[in-house]
């Protein structure tokens, strides 16, 4: 084993280093959706020297990792990730599996439906349906990226770890909980809410105006999803959050016992 001191330990945690800053910096670009980020917000974000993001950026965008519009000198998650996605997708179908329960959710509710899949410390937004209410609140994005906690379906993630990996996770990306607005002390309160009541509820805390309901459930040993909707502040008060919690239990019961065999 080579000594951490050593030239070739040294050149291993270098290039760690290095896979894990590219990693960071594709998902803090992901972290736009489709709205793209300039090179001063992805330094804020990021943490890193503005010139190290424009090194990496300039790298980034010569291998089609990401994409620099001209125009608005912003950057968007490149033609080379869409292509390998093309090839991952087969593996990864939840999206598929679920679309039929999120319209059968939007058609009775008629508001916005979601999917989120957990990604390490993100909840993933992988699939969306519009009821036909006409006033619709979407927050989301296909693709968006957010912490855990963050959302009602974020929220409802989080809230199925144990409370030292909750604890964990938050000192690991306090910097991140921080700049929305996240404490540790009132994300415990939110988790712990939605354990008390089953699902989670988020009342104008992220959008205002925009409330949402949300429920996570496991597909798989390492694998958590969670169905939620979000609405209008006005159509969500309290006794139909109260419904809408138990809505989603159903749904995602009969997901389960549909795909998962579940009894």
């Amino acid at each position: 084993m080579a000594d951490k001191q050593s030239p070739q330990g040294e050149s291993t945690r270098t290039g760690t280093q290095s896979i894990e800053r590219v990693v960071g910096m594709l998902r803090v670009v992901a972290s736009r959706g489709r709205r793209g980020m300039r090179i001063g917000e992805i330094a804020a974000t990021s943490g890193l020297p503005q010139s190290t993001c424009a090194r990496m950026l300039a790298r980034l965008e010569i291998e089609g990792l990401v994409d620099r519009d001209v125009a608005t000198r912003k950057y968007f998650l490149g033609p080379l990730l869409h292509e390998l996605g093309l090839l991952a997708r087969p593996r990864y179908r939840l999206s598929d599996l679920c679309d039929g329960a999120l319209h059968r959710l939007a058609d009775v509710t008629q508001d916005t439906l979601y999917l989120s899949e957990r990604s390490g410390m993100e909840a993933v937004c992988t699939n969306r349906a519009l009821g036909d209410f006409p006033i619709k609140a979407m927050p989301l994005d296909i693709g968006i990226r957010r912490p855990l906690g963050v959302g009602a379906g974020g929220l409802a993630l989080m809230a199925s770890l144990p409370d030292e990996d909750i604890s964990a996770l938050y000192a690991r990306h306090a910097a991140s909980y921080a700049q929305i607005g996240v404490s540790s002390s009132a994300l415990m309160k939110a988790v712990k809410q939605t354990r008390a009541i089953g699902h989670a509820e988020i009342v104008d805390t992220i959008t205002p105006g925009v409330s949402g309901v949300g429920v996570a459930f496991p597909v798989s040993e390492l694998t958590w999803v969670a169905f939620s909707f979000g609405a209008i502040s006005s159509r969500l008060d309290a006794p139909r959050r109260a419904e809408m919690g138990a809505l989603l239990h159903a749904e995602c019961l009969a997901w389960a016992r549909d795909y998962l065999g579940d009894a």
